[in-house]
């Protein structure tokens, strides 16, 4: 018997307890992802945020740490443009060409957890 893995769901990102709003501001406000009503069956604190088959979603944590190792890399059509709206809010980010096949940088979300952005440079590394 085998198992298919389909694509992955979500990514979760932790903040800390009330920190919502400065998640919103930067996921949503910064990044441009929606955020999305959570079930009703979920607990009411924490946010969703959804793009093109892309979701993550961030949970108050009381002894929050960032995340500084493990991290979601996410691949995006304009890395370009993704810099220049990281710029124009200020955020830092490092880029990177030790993947080949790809164009990619690393920065942190509000909270300090980093993020991996990539641009595939052909149609076989997507």
């Amino acid at each position: 018997m085998s198992v298919t893995f389909a694509r992955l769901h979500h990514a979760t990102f932790t903040h800390p307890v009330g920190a919502e709003d400065e998640a919103r501001a930067f996921y949503s406000g910064i990044l441009g992802l929606a955020e999305v009503p959570k079930p009703a069956t979920m607990r009411p604190i924490g946010c969703w945020f959804r793009t093109d088959g892309i979701e993550i979603h961030g949970l108050p944590d009381p002894d929050f740490t960032p995340h500084t190792v493990g991290h979601p890399a996410i691949l995006v059509d304009n890395l370009d443009e993704l810099m220049r709206r990281l710029d124009a809010h200020g955020v830092a980010y490092t880029e990177d060409d030790r993947f080949p096949g790809h164009r990619r940088f690393h920065t942190a979300d509000a909270f300090g957890n980093t993020l991996e952005f990539l641009q595939a440079e052909n149609e076989e590394q997507r």
